[in-house]
């Protein structure tokens, strides 16, 4: 397979973007909780909020997604 190499160096350059995403993101929650500035704040609030966003989705897909309506 030799045409693959640049789309195996696209998928490693993206999971290294998404490394690099979250260990600022927790760097920031940390800072932000040591009283760093407005924007370490905010950037601490959008890693929570996304991570609370994984846990819940994790929940709904072990569960099974049953609906809005309350009906099984």
């Amino acid at each position: 397979m030799e045409g693959l190499g640049g789309v195996e160096n696209m998928i490693g350059l993206v999971l290294v973007g998404v490394l690099v995403l979250v260990v600022g993101g927790c760097a920031c929650v940390v800072w932000a909780e040591r009283g760093g500035p407005r924007w370490a704040r905010g950037v601490a609030a959008v890693t929570l909020a996304a991570g609370q966003l994984v846990r819940d989705s994790r929940k709904n897909r072990r569960r099974g997604w049953k609906g809005t309506s309350g009906e099984e």
